[in-house]
């Protein structure tokens, strides 16, 4: 796995390695986005309006961890060079959480089911965090250059619409192949599990491993100003598994005194951190922004697909389906976005991403009056667009990472890999609750185990809408928010 030196390039090897992880966080974050509300709805006989607040609660303990776990992984850094050890203790904790949230015996009170999968499904996000809010660290560390970046997260984003196809398709399908649903819901999560936490520890051999506290000291002391391109000809003396670099969220201050307060830092002070990168970034105010509410609209649709499937088109398989006219457009085009990007600019491909994706949403507004096939055509063009929505703003965070380093003097990768997850996290949250606001609201109709129930029409209005005017509608506000992001190629590789 190496770099080019002195270019800040990473190789192929690099790229490969890094973007493996995105099996484990594609999976975690399609899976249960899916599949768990149903889950808590049609077979565990959770009314929708508490399944809501369930998986909120478990998204709001992600919010206040994700700064926390930021703050303590750029410590890890400064210390040791690394931010290898709490992704590993995610990756190795995370196949048994994950089981045991879709593990839930047969014939338990509603509310008990409901509380065992809450408190499972923390368990999970949990270890996701410690491996997602480092991960996302990564790109500003090992890749210095903006279209180096580019290219670093367009691959992960390939491996990720490809791992949301695996999980989003074959997931239901894997659930489907048992006529208990308890038991179906259990083999699924044992099997997606262990290939999420595979793909994260895939993902390791990208991560230097630990340093003497002698040699991160040195690093330390370098300015942040000098990181870049320093990093570069020291990985090229090695391989990913042994190299001991430099990196932006290393050289957390100029000079040698930063590194105590640092060490020091309470998880009140990782708040603040996380406060002060927010403020004092416009470019990343204005990206957050516009990630979470697109993260709103996508995981609005994502929890109702199932619903679109069962109730409109009437068809448990059509959930695969609707993935699969989803995935396989933004799997083939997310290499294509990159190639745009580096035409025009990514933030002018991000708006163009972001504007295709909202037309298509409206559209699927068609299933009120006509379901039918169609449908796959507008999700497939939404799918077109949803791979530059992911690959522009994922390459677009380490610009921003990189332009703070240099205009502040000091560089928190890990802080704002911390803020942007618990952005990222609380956006798909409200997405689901606010799924199971409007089932509540239009009258959705629970079940338990294999018993069936049959919807009202205000029922069945209510899960089109959901999946359609609805996103529509804060995917137009999130074009306003990346209206404001003005950070641009020149402001970071010069003219």
């Amino acid at each position: 796995m190496q770099r080019h030196a002195g270019s800040g390039a990473p190789g192929r090897g690099a790229i490969a390695a890094y973007a493996i992880g995105s099996i484990g966080t594609g999976g975690f974050s399609t899976l249960p986005g899916l599949v768990l509300v149903y889950y808590l709805t049609d077979t565990l006989g959770v009314a929708a309006l508490a399944a809501g607040l369930l998986v909120a609660v478990a998204k709001v303990w992600d919010v206040l961890i994700d700064p926390v776990i930021g703050a303590f992984s750029d410590r890890r850094l400064a210390a040791r060079g690394t931010r290898r050890g709490s992704m590993l203790a995610g990756a190795l904790a995370i196949p048994a959480c994950f089981t045991l949230t879709f593990a839930v015996p047969s014939g338990l009170d509603p509310w008990i089911a409901g509380a065992w999968v809450m408190a499972a499904f923390l368990a999970s996000a949990t270890a996701f965090s410690l491996f997602q809010v480092p991960y996302i660290a990564l790109p500003a560390e090992i890749a210095a250059g903006y279209d180096d970046r580019t290219r670093l997260l367009t691959w992960r984003v390939v491996v990720l619409t490809f791992a949301i196809l695996l999980f989003g398709g074959g997931g239901p399908m894997l659930r489907g192949a048992f006529d208990d649903p308890y038991t179906g819901y259990l083999v699924m999560a044992l099997v997606a599990g262990l290939t999420i936490g595979a793909g994260m520890l895939a993902s390791l051999g990208v991560v230097p491993v630990d340093r003497p506290a002698a040699a991160a000291a040195t690093a330390a002391e370098l300015p942040a100003a000098a990181t870049l391109s320093t990093g570069a000809a020291s990985f090229a003396a090695g391989s990913a598994a042994t190299a001991t670099f430099p990196v932006i969220g290393a050289a957390v201050a100029a000079g040698p005194r930063a590194a105590t307060p640092l060490a020091r830092r309470s998880p009140l002070q990782s708040y603040r951190d996380g406060v002060a990168v927010w403020r004092r970034s416009q470019p990343f105010r204005a990206l957050l922004g516009t990630f979470m509410l697109q993260g709103l609209a996508t995981g609005l649709m994502l929890a109702g697909a199932q619903y679109v499937a069962t109730w409109v088109l009437r068809s448990e398989a059509a959930v695969t389906l609707l993935f699969l006219a989803l995935i396989a457009p933004a799997l083939l085009l997310a290499p294509a976005w990159g190639a745009l990007a580096r035409r025009i600019g990514k933030e002018r491909g991000f708006v163009l991403a972001s504007a295709l994706f909202t037309l298509a949403a409206l559209a699927t507004a068609g299933l009120a009056w006509a379901p039918g096939a169609w449908i796959y055509v507008a999700v497939a063009v939404a799918g077109a667009a949803y791979a530059g929505m992911q690959a522009l703003p994922m390459a677009m965070l380490p610009d921003v990472i990189a332009h703070d380093a240099r205009a502040s003097g000091n560089g928190h990768a890990g802080t704002f890999g911390g803020v942007w997850t618990a952005g990222e996290t609380t956006g798909m949250a409200l997405g689901a609750a606010l799924l199971t606001i409007v089932l509540g609201a239009s009258g959705y109709v629970e079940s338990v185990g294999r018993v069936k129930v049959e919807q009202a029409p205000a029922a069945i209005l209510g899960i089109v809408a959901s999946f359609s005017i609805v996103p529509a509608a804060i995917m137009l506000l999130s074009l306003a928010t990346l209206a404001r992001y003005r950070l641009r190629k020149e402001d970071l590789d010069g003219p």
